[in-house]
């Protein structure tokens, strides 16, 4: 594996997107267990557009505008859903102990999965980007599309909890002060819904 490849999806993973706004806001509203939910859950949802760039499905997206757009459509959509349920809570997410229950951790992971695989751009990029990293003539392409794809896979999770970590060591700090928690909620909500709108203006 060249270090060309992981310095370009380190410096890839480690840029703000959906995913780390997520997990950022999961570990301050809930604290460091639930931001582990929220790191694992993005990863996981790298997984169905890592398969698709794999078997060559993510040509297929990127070349049927319809099924671009209606997936990307469906990301927004839910992206803004977000930012109206930020802007509904208490803080800029629900308020829980550091030991919530299993299905409240489940649906923390599930709304981080939903969120990576509603956005069909992550298809394209892969599609694009891990072939870089193959050298030519490779007796098995597929392989080192999924070794490829698992390392990125496994920087993303490692760099998503540790910027969950910092929101939930910062945590206390913003719990206790009431003018900080109207701010992170409202900016999320508001970093959200841009997201939602910069998604829908998307280009393939």
């Amino acid at each position: 594996m060249s270090p060309e490849f992981l310095l370009t999806a380190l410096i890839v993973v480690l840029a703000p997107g959906t995913g780390v706004l997520y997990t950022v806001a999961t570990g301050l509203g809930r604290g460091r267990i639930p931001s582990f939910a929220a790191a694992f859950g993005c990863t996981m949802g790298i997984v169905p557009h890592l398969l698709a760039s794999a078997l060559g499905l993510a040509a297929i997206l990127h070349t049927s505008a319809v099924l671009f757009d209606g997936l990307k459509y469906l990301g927004a959509a839910y992206l803004a859903y977000l930012a109206v349920m930020t802007l509904r809570d208490s803080g800029p997410v629900r308020f829980e102990s550091e030991a919530p229950a299993p299905k409240s951790l489940a649906r923390i992971s599930i709304t981080g999965a939903l969120i990576n695989i509603l956005n069909p751009k992550l298809s394209v990029f892969f599609l694009a980007f891990l072939p870089q990293f193959i050298p030519a003539g490779s007796p098995d392409t597929l392989a080192l599309m999924f070794e490829l794809g698992a390392v990125f896979m496994a920087m993303t999770f490692v760099v998503f909890v540790l910027y969950g970590l910092f929101a939930a060591h910062v945590r206390s700090f913003v719990l206790a002060s009431k003018r900080a928690m109207t701010f992170i909620r409202t900016t999320s909500a508001m970093a959200f819904g841009g997201l939602a709108m910069k998604l829908a203006l998307s280009d393939r």
